[in-house]
């Protein structure tokens, strides 16, 4: 799998304890294969794995950008809203057993963070991780939809009559964002097309 080999090879860089590797990577493969995942899952690692590196030549520091990909949303509850703190406590007290110095701890400790409020940052990083994790805004019109039912699937505790308001607002606070994107790169690629998706969910909803 490209996704395990991809993390192994990211923590060689810090530890050859082979054992612990393969005992975090099971973690991350059962936290985001579980049954209640139908979009917050490897294949979203997958895809922002995909959009990052073709922007490897523009982050600073891969390695950190790769773990706090790894690590974002291993905890994920649709009914909490604690999720980042929670999944960057995780990576907090995994990689000090990989063997990474506390500067880099907090580096991906802060990114994961700022996967909750997506505020522009003035880490050109993190405003990459960003992008990536909300790339599939601006998919094609067949992928947008797909994204759509799954994010239902993941929220079908709760009632239309909730959900619908919910998820409107949530569209609407990004509507009202000067820019969807934070990164030249991600803005020129995906902002028309996201706003378009984004508009037509919430006139459908």
């Amino acid at each position: 799998m490209i996704l395990k080999e991809k993390f192994e090879r990211l923590c060689l860089n810090f530890t050859n304890d082979s054992d612990l590797i393969e005992k975090f990577w099971v973690e991350i493969e059962k936290n985001y294969s579980a049954k209640s995942r139908h979009y917050h899952n490897l294949q979203h690692l997958e895809n922002m794995f995909g959009e990052i590196e073709n922007v490897k030549d523009k982050i600073e520091n891969f390695n950190i950008i790769s773990y706090s990909i790894f690590y974002h949303d291993i905890i994920y509850d649709a009914t909490s809203k604690s999720n980042e703190e929670k999944s960057a406590e995780i990576s907090k007290e995994r990689l000090e057993y990989l063997g990474l110095n506390n500067e880099e701890i907090h580096k991906v400790y802060e990114q994961i963070l700022a996967t909750k409020s997506h505020k522009k940052s003035d880490n050109e990083d993190i405003n990459f991780l960003l992008d990536a994790d909300l790339s599939i805004l601006g998919k094609n019109d067949e992928v947008y939809l797909e994204y759509t039912k799954q994010i239902r699937k993941e929220y079908s505790i709760y009632p239309d009559f909730l959900y619908k308001p919910g998820r409107k607002k949530v569209l609407e606070h990004f509507l009202q964002l000067e820019n969807i994107f934070k990164t030249d790169y991600f803005k020129t690629k995906y902002e028309v097309q996201a706003r378009r998706n984004i508009e037509s969910e919430w006139r459908n909803l």
